[in-house]
């Protein structure tokens, strides 16, 4: 028996690979085989692929989102007016999130993945608090169906008090090592494991001692909030962890709003990532986003979507939050000095490297995807150009980073498979999934109605 060998050939498009060695072409071919990226490079003439005509298009890496909570995609747009402690009090102790089925788990995350993928976004961090071994199984079938690259991290419940500085709820409760040996017994598959603990601020010490090391010893990716919100500068919750040995390539720190000074230095001397959700956190009150203290630091952060309650689920509009945020804090500064700014502080390129190959390496995917390299697995998107919002293109990195929209995102690969094309994505029935997802809201709002969701008013 033969194995049928998948190639297609992306011919004539300009390549932003992300990577250094190879850097950019105005024209290039990229060959798919199988999973994987087999050459990049002008005129390549491979008589058995399929051409894709990519002459219009740019050619990039997936974007990779390092911090999203993805069954939030049923109670999508509710949120739009909500401070960060209006959405906790919707969503957790007890409300929303708790009201969830197992079924509903799982329409939520196939839907918030497909969101994803329509927009480009072929890796994500789903963060979840999965209430049972039901609802994970359901969560990480959710996941599988969409074919979307996630590192599932696994949390405890959102049901008791998250603020609750005392709690010795650890993964004692949760089934970790089942989930583990059943779904991530492999790294050569689209999800990998992670963990999404409280941390120091939300539990007691020991709890995320313990929770990092059984982290360690799952070989898995630690995520935490920290550092943000009125009480980020009082915890010192980071110089806490540094001093204890804690920090590690394999701990993603997410927000760190208003941490210390010195504690950016921390995260970034130890390897530890930083996850900026630039839009929400300037929104729902977090601080302002990090961006420029963590690269002023020796760090490169990662961005984020963070809740789709608030704001849509793609990632162009986080990269131009976080970049002209962060000009804006820049230029603020010489203004006060009665100055004018001359070359910005932060450039389009830094900030398409934030979603892309710097995401990638703090999920620890980077020899996978993140850039577009020979021997890289087939994750990529291309972007029309030809679009009224993006044409004439003359610089192609600025565009993708302010210019450009999910409506732009043509076609979608997640290791070497077409997910999207021509603008529609394939093998989903979309109408079925919209189906399901109105059945699952409408009983989640039987359970518990949110504040403010469903009242329009008018002044």
């Amino acid at each position: 028996m033969f194995l049928v060998r998948t190639s297609y050939l992306l011919k004539n498009g300009c390549v932003l690979s992300m990577d250094a060695k190879i850097g950019q072409y105005k024209r290039a071919d990229v060959l798919i085989q199988d999973s994987l990226i087999m050459a990049i490079q002008p005129d390549l003439d491979i008589p058995d692929a399929e051409i894709i005509d990519a002459s219009s298009m740019i050619i990039m890496p997936g974007l990779v989102d390092t911090h999203r909570h993805m069954w939030e995609s049923l109670v999508k747009t509710a949120g739009t007016n909500w401070s960060l402690p209006v959405y906790l009090q919707n969503l957790y102790y007890g409300a929303m999130g708790s009201k969830l089925r197992p079924q509903d788990s799982y329409i939520a995350n196939l839907l918030g993945s497909l969101e994803a993928l329509n927009a480009g976004v072929t890796t994500v961090m789903d963060w979840s608090m999965p209430y049972s071994p039901d609802h994970t199984d359901e969560l990480i079938r959710g996941l599988q169906d969409a074919g979307i690259r996630a590192v599932f991290a696994h949390g405890v419940p959102g049901e008791t008090d998250y603020w609750n500085r005392d709690s010795q709820l650890t993964y004692s409760n949760n089934d970790v090592r089942r989930v583990k040996e059943r779904y991530f017994s492999s790294r050569d598959q689209l999800l990998t494991y992670g963990l999404a603990i409280r941390g120091p601020e939300f539990s007691h010490w020991d709890t995320t001692v313990k929770e990092i090391e059984l982290a360690q010893e799952l070989d898995a990716i630690c995520s935490m909030h920290a550092g943000f919100g009125s009480w980020g500068s009082v915890d010192r919750s980071i110089s806490h962890l540094y001093e204890a040995g804690l920090l590690s390539p394999r701990v993603n720190i997410v927000h760190g709003n208003t941490m210390g000074m010195d504690e950016y230095k921390m995260l970034a001397d130890s390897g530890a990532s930083l996850s900026v959700t630039p839009e929400v956190e300037m929104m729902m009150g977090h601080g302002y986003p990090a961006t420029g203290y963590f690269l002023e630091h020796g760090g490169t952060p990662t961005l984020g979507v963070d809740v789709v309650t608030s704001t849509g689920g793609d990632m162009f509009s986080q990269m131009k939050f976080a970049l002209q945020a962060e000009r804006s804090r820049a230029n603020e500064q010489l203004l006060q000095q009665g100055e004018m700014p001359g070359e910005l502080n932060l450039q389009s390129s830094q900030v398409l490297r934030f979603a892309t190959s710097a995401g990638a390496q703090a999920l620890g995917l980077e020899q996978k995807v993140g850039t577009l390299a020979p021997g890289k697995e087939a994750d990529l998107i291309m972007i029309r150009t030809t679009d009224l919002n993006m044409f004439p293109v003359h610089d192609p990195i600025g565009a993708v980073v302010q210019f450009a929209n999910p409506s732009n995102v043509d076609t979608v690969f997640v290791a070497g498979r077409l997910v999207k094309r021509e603008g529609k994505l394939l093998n989903v029935d979309l109408d079925a999934i919209r189906h399901a997802a109105m059945q699952s809201k409408d009983y989640l709002l039987t359970q518990y109605r949110m504040s403010d969701a469903e009242r329009i008013t008018f002044s």
